[in-house]
C-alpha cells in the first residue's frame, strides 16, 4: 500500500513538472509565436487555412466565435452519424460489422462530438476499424481542440484591453490540433505500443485453447486511439472494458502514464493563463485550487476502497492489506492496479472530462463511488477537461470575487476587470444550466416507466446509477456506473440530449462572458482591491466550489450513495 501511495505522488509530481514546461509553449502557440515545431508544422497550418478558406488574421466577436463552434460541430456530427449508419459499405471492416442502429448512431455521434464518448455499445463487437479511426478518433481531436479553443477565447477576454474580438475559432482549433494534441499523442502512442497496447489493422485472430475450443481475440489500431483518448479527455475506448483491458492498458506503468496524459493539459492551461495575463501567481492559484480538490477526492476514494465493504467487515471477512493481497474492496477491479490506483484513476477521469475507466465504478463502495459523482457535479473543474476545466474554474473565480466584493462593500474586480451584474448573471447561468440538466433529467427518469427499466439494481444504488448517468453525460465525461441499461430508445435519446445541452448550452454563456470581459477597460489595482493570487483567494475559491456543489446536489446524493452507505454499515444490504 505504501508503494501505491508513492506511485500516486510520483505521478502527480510528474504532471506538475510537465505542466510547468508545457504552459509557456501553449502561450506561444495561441499567440501565434514561433515554436520549435514551426519549421515543420507552419506550412501545414497555412495550407489548412487555405483549404478551409480562412483568413487567420481576421478575428471574431463572441457571437461569431460561437456560431463557428456550432457550425463545425453540426457538420462533424452529421458526418459521424453517416459513417456509423453506412459502416457495412465502408472499407476497413474485416469483421463484417453491419450498420449501427439509428438511435445508437445518434447517441454515439452526439457523444463523440461533445467530447463525452458515452458508449451504449460494445466497441469490439459493433465498430469497424474505419468507424473507430475516422468517425470516432476524428472527434477525439476535434472536440478536445474545441475545448482548448474555448478556454483560450476566455483568457483573451480576461486579459485584453477593451477589445471586441476573441480571436478566430478556426485558427485556435487548428493550432490546438497541430501543435499540441497531435505531437503529444504521437509520442504517447509509441510509449503505449512499446508496453503492449495493440496496434494493427489485421482481422481478429482465432486462438485454440488447451480444451480444443476456438477463441476470437479482438484487436485493432488502438494504441494510437488510446493516446488521444486520454490526452484529449475523451475516454471512449475501443474495448468494452476500456482501460481495464490489457490491450489498452497493459501494466502499472501505462496505468499511471494514462493518468498523466489525462491531467497534463488541464493543469498546463491553468499555468498558461497565469503567464498570458502576465502574473504566473494567478495561474498557480487556479492550478492549486484544482489540485487541492483533486487530491482530496483521490484521498477519500482511496480510503473508502482500501477500507473495503462495511457489510463484509460486519460479518468478519478480512479485507486487510497484506504482503500477498491488496486488501480492500477488490470487486470490479484489476489485480494489476488494486484499490488505490483504481481510486486515483476514478478521481482523475472524473475530475477531468475523460471518462475512461480501469475499474467498474458500479462496484465501488458507496463513498468511493460518490467521489467521481461529486467531481463531475462540481463541473469537472478539478482540473477539468482540456479547456473545460480552465473556463469552468474561471467562472467560479468570477463568483468568488463577487462574493468577496459583497463582503467589503466594493465593486469586485478580477485582473483589472470590474465584475458587475451582467458577468455574475452569466456565471450563474453556467452553473444553473448544469444543475438543471442533471437534476431534471434524473427526476424524469425515476418517474417514467422507460426510465425505471434502465437500472439493474433496486433502491438507492439504482437511483445512483441514473444520477451518475446524467451527471456524466451533462459533464461530457462519458464514464458510467455500468449498472444502467443505456442502449434503449429512451436512454439513447435522453442521454444524447443531455450531452448536447451540457456541452453547448454551457458554451453560450461562457462565450458571452468572454465577450463582456473583453469589452471592459482595465482598472488599476488600488488599496481596496482583493488580490486573486494569494492562499486566501485559493481558500475562498475552494469554498465557493464546495458550497455551490453542496447546496445544489446534496439532496440527490442523500437519496443515493449516502443512503446506501448507511444501509451497508447497518447490514441492510447483501
Amino acid at each position: 500500500m505504501v508503494l501505491d501511495i508513492i506511485g500516486v505522488v510520483v505521478t502527480f509530481l510528474a504532471v506538475a513538472v510537465g505542466a510547468w514546461f508545457l504552459a509557456p509553449y501553449l502561450v506561444k502557440v495561441f499567440q501565434g509565436q514561433r515554436v520549435f515545431l514551426s519549421p515543420v508544422l507552419r506550412p501545414i497550418e497555412r495550407g489548412t487555412y487555405r483549404l478551409m478558406g480562412v483568413d487567420e488574421t481576421k478575428e471574431q466577436t463572441w457571437i461569431g466565435y460561437g456560431v463557428s463552434v456550432l457550425m463545425v460541430t453540426i457538420a462533424s456530427l452529421i458526418f459521424t452519424y453517416l459513417v456509423l449508419r453506412l459502416q457495412d459499405k465502408l472499407p476497413l471492416n474485416p469483421m463484417g460489422f453491419g450498420p449501427v442502429p439509428a438511435d445508437l448512431a445518434f447517441n454515439t455521434a452526439v457523444s463523440f462530438t461533445t467530447n463525452t464518448n458515452w458508449q451504449n455499445y460494445t466497441g469490439e463487437q459493433t465498430m469497424s476499424y474505419f468507424s473507430q479511426m475516422v468517425g470516432l478518433v476524428m472527434h477525439n481531436f476535434l472536440s478536445a481542440a474545441t475545448g482548448i479553443a474555448m478556454a483560450v477565447a476566455l483568457v483573451r477576454g480576461i486579459s485584453s484591453r477593451q477589445l471586441k474580438t476573441l480571436g478566430n475559432f478556426y485558427v485556435d482549433v487548428t493550432r490546438a490540433t497541430l501543435y499540441v494534441l497531435l505531437p503529444i499523442a504521437f509520442v504517447a502512442a509509441l510509449v503505449l505500443a512499446s508496453q503492449g497496447a495493440v496496434q494493427t489493422l489485421a482481422s481478429y485472430p482465432v486462438a485454440h485453447t488447451l480444451e480444443g475450443a476456438a477463441q476470437t481475440i479482438a484487436v485493432g489500431p488502438f494504441a494510437s486511439q488510446e493516446a488521444i483518448k486520454d490526452l484529449g479527455n475523451n475516454g471512449g475506448g475501443p474495448f468494452n472494458a476500456n482501460s481495464a483491458h490489457p490491450f489498452e492498458n497493459p501494466n502499472g506503468f501505462t496505468n499511471q502514464f494514462e493518468i498523466f496524459l489525462e491531467i497534463l493539459i488541464p493543469f498546463a492551461l491553468a499555468l498558461m493563463f497565469g503567464r498570458w495575463v502576465g502574473n504566473i501567481k494567478q495561474g498557480i492559484a487556479i492550478a492549486a485550487t484544482m489540485a487541492i480538490v483533486l487530491f482530496a477526492g483521490v484521498g477519500i476514494a482511496a480510503w473508502a476502497e482500501q477500507s473495503g465493504n462495511p457489510a463484509l467487515t460486519n460479518i468478519g471477512v478480512s479485507q486487510a492489506n497484506t504482503a500477498t493481497q491488496a486488501g480492500g474492496n477488490m470487486e470490479g477491479k484489476s489485480v494489476v492496479f488494486g484499490p488505490i490506483y483504481s481510486a486515483q484513476f476514478a478521481a482523475t477521469t472524473t475530475g477531468t472530462s475523460t471518462g475512461s475507466v480501469d475499474s467498474s465504478h458500479d462496484s465501488f463502495t458507496p463513498i468511493g463511488g460518490m467521489v467521481p459523482l461529486v467531481l463531475m457535479q462540481l463541473g469537472e473543474v478539478t482540473p477539468g477537461g482540456v479547456g473545460a476545466g480552465l473556463y469552468g474554474m474561471l467562472v467560479f473565480a468570477v463568483l468568488a470575487v463577487f462574493i468577496a466584493g459583497l463582503m467589503v462593500g466594493r465593486t469586485p474586480e478580477y485582473l483589472g476587470k470590474k465584475i458587475e451584474s451582467r458577468e455574475v448573471r452569466l456565471a450563474s447561468l453556467v452553473i444553473l444550466t448544469s444543475a438543471f440538466n442533471i437534476l431534471v433529467w434524473t427526476a424524469i427518469s425515476v418517474l417514467v416507466p422507460a426510465g425505471l427499466k434502465g437500472p439493474l439494481n433496486p433502491g438507492a444504488h439504482g437511483f445512483t446509477e441514473i444520477l451518475y448517468a446524467f451527471s456524466s453525460t451533462n459533464g461530457n465525461n462519458g464514464s458510467a456506473f455500468a449498472g444502467l441499461t443505456g442502449n434503449t430508445v429512451y436512454y439513447n435519446t435522453a442521454l444524447g440530449i443531455a450531452m448536447w445541452t451540457g456541452r453547448y448550452f454551457f458554451y453560450i454563456p461562457i462565450l458571452a462572458l468572454a465577450g463582456a470581459l473583453a469589452g471592459k477597460k482595465m482598472v488599476p489595482a488600488g488599496p481596496g482591491t482583493f488580490r486573486t493570487d494569494t492562499p486566501l483567494f485559493v481558500g475562498l475559491l475552494i469554498g465557493v466550489i464546495i458550497i455551490v456543489g453542496a447546496l445544489t446536489f446534496f439532496p440527490a446524493l442523500a437519496l443515493g450513495p449516502l443512503l446506501e452507505q448507511f444501509q451497508l454499515a447497518a447490514g441492510h444490504l447483501h
